[in-house]
C-alpha cells in the first residue's frame, strides 16, 4: 500500500513548520535519536544502527514516515511512525517511536503539535490505531501522551532482541 503525504505544511510559528524528513536530515535525525536513547534504559547509543535505521525508512516509504519539525536552517525535533497491518483493527496501523525535541526546543508546544500532526496523518490516510512505547520511568513522558489522549494498554511489551543471539 503506498501512502503519500499531501497535507498542507502547518506553520508552528512564523519560522518553523512541520513536514516529512529527507535524507539529506540524517545526520541531525541520527543526533537526535542518539540523544535520545542515551536517555532511555532499554537501548544502547549507536550512531551506525540508528543511521542504518533511519535510512531503512526514508528509502522506502512504504515502510513509514518520519516527521520533523524545522526552521529553514534548524531542525528542532522528529518523529518516526512505522506502518504495519494489525488483524486486530483490520487495516493498517501506525507505531509512533523516536519522539523528540531538542532540549534548547522544549516545553514550547512543538511535540503536541508534532504529535498532533502525526494524529492528524492518520485520520486523513485512514489508520486505525496509533501505539507507542514510552519510558515507564518517566512520568514527564507518560503525562505528556497522556495529555495527547493516549490511554495506557493492557498489553505490556516483551521483546526478543535477536541482533544479541
Amino acid at each position: 500500500m503506498e501512502f503519500s503525504h499531501t497535507a498542507p505544511i502547518q506553520p508552528l510559528n512564523k519560522m518553523a513548520r512541520i513536514e516529512p524528513a529527507t535524507v539529506e536530515d540524517l545526520p541531525r535525525l541520527v543526533d537526535l535519536t542518539m540523544a535520545l536513547f542515551e536517555m532511555e534504559e532499554d537501548f544502547d547509543p549507536n550512531r551506525q544502527i540508528q543511521q542504518r535505521g533511519l535510512e531503512a525508512i526514508l528509502e522506502q516509504p512504504n515502510r513509514g514516515r518520519i516527521f520533523v519539525v524545522r526552521t529553514d536552517y534548524e531542525i528542532m525535533g522528529m518523529v518516526n511512525c512505522q506502518f504495519t497491518m494489525s488483524t486486530a483493527m483490520g487495516g493498517f496501523v501506525i507505531l509512533l517511536e523516536d519522539v523528540i525535541i531538542h532540549p534548547d526546543f522544549r516545553r514550547q508546544g512543538y511535540g503536541m503539535r508534532l504529535v498532533n500532526y502525526v494524529i492528524d496523518f492518520a485520520k486523513r490516510k485512514d489508520f486505525k490505531r496509533i501505539t507507542l512505547l514510552t519510558d515507564k520511568i518517566s512520568a514527564e513522558s507518560q503525562a505528556f501522551f497522556e495529555g495527547l489522549n493516549f490511554q495506557h494498554s493492557h498489553m505490556i511489551p516483551m521483546r526478543l532482541n535477536l541482533a544479541e543471539e
